[in-house]
Order: C-alpha cells, then structure tokens, then sequence
C-alpha cells in the first residue's frame, strides 16, 4: 500500500461534500461495519461526468477509496465509470491491507447506485439524455444535403451547380 498517497487523499478529502444540484445520486450502507456511502453526479453532454462528490461516515479506509472513485470517474462518460472495477481501486493505491479488501466493492456500489438513479431518470425523462448530446467542445456539423444526379436521355449524367 502507498502509505503517502493514503494519507494525501485521507487529508485532502477530494470530493467530499454534498451537491444539492445533483444530476443523480446514490447511497449504499454496508451492514458489516456501518459505514454510509454516498456519490453525487453531475451529468453533461456525452453522458460525461462533469463533477462528482461523495459523503461517507466510513474510517480513512472508506474517505481515501471514495476519493480515488472521485479520481477515477471525474471526466468519464457513465459508461465508463460504471465500468470501474475493484483492481483499479486497488492498484490506484497499491493494494489494500487484508482486512479492508472489502472498501473498493463499497465505493463502487454507491456509484453504480447514483447511475443507475441516473439512469432510471432519463428513462423516464425527469433529466435529459445526455448520452444523446455532444460533449463540450466538440461541434458536430450538420449533414449536407447533395441532390440526386439526374440522367439525360443519352445516358449522360447532368449536374446542376448553384
């Protein structure tokens, strides 16, 4: 385990606070311990995560894994973030001790909890489907419209210019 890198995203807490403005959102509590797990997400075009913040009750275990989620997920489409596993938690901080293994599948069942609420309200339309808009900064030009070539008679293709 990187005890530095560790103690940075303990100390620095990279994300942690609410969003009220929240695009969607999740919570998972894990019975084993009683910590409280919580990701917010804001949406933008392309289905990109513009910003994400998370809560936790949980120990320095539980603040520097949801921070490393934060790292890992801030600029992704949703997609992408949902595809997140718990090896790249893991080698993001060089390995967890035995007994605290279980803290990267916490952090990301909350966030698949906030996409899948994010998810279920484009599906019922209460946001937009973001997936369906370019992302910033890229402009996507209208298609242009080529008349149909037409023939003469004699076989010879005519071509109208404007």
């Amino acid at each position: 385990m990187d005890f530095q890198k560790f103690t940075r995203l303990v100390e620095e807490r990279t994300g942690f606070r609410t969003m009220p403005d929240a695009t969607a959102s999740g919570e998972y509590f894990s019975d084993s311990c009683g910590d409280m797990y919580s990701f917010f997400l804001k949406v933008g075009p392309g289905a990109v995560i513009e910003d994400i913040s998370y809560f936790t009750t949980g120990c320095g275990f539980g603040t520097a894994t949801c921070s490393l989620v934060v790292d890992l997920a801030r600029g992704r489409t949703v997609d992408e973030a949902a595809a997140l596993n718990e090896s790249e938690i893991d080698a993001a901080l060089g390995g967890y001790p035995e007994k605290k293994r279980d803290y990267p599948q916490r952090a990301l069942e909350a966030l698949r909890i906030a996409i899948e609420d994010y998810r279920t309200k484009v599906a019922s339309g209460a946001v937009p489907d973001y997936a369906a808009m370019a992302p910033a900064g890229v402009h996507r030009e209208p298609p242009t419209v080529v008349p149909a070539a037409q023939t003469d008679r004699g076989g010879k293709l005519l071509i109208k210019l404007h």
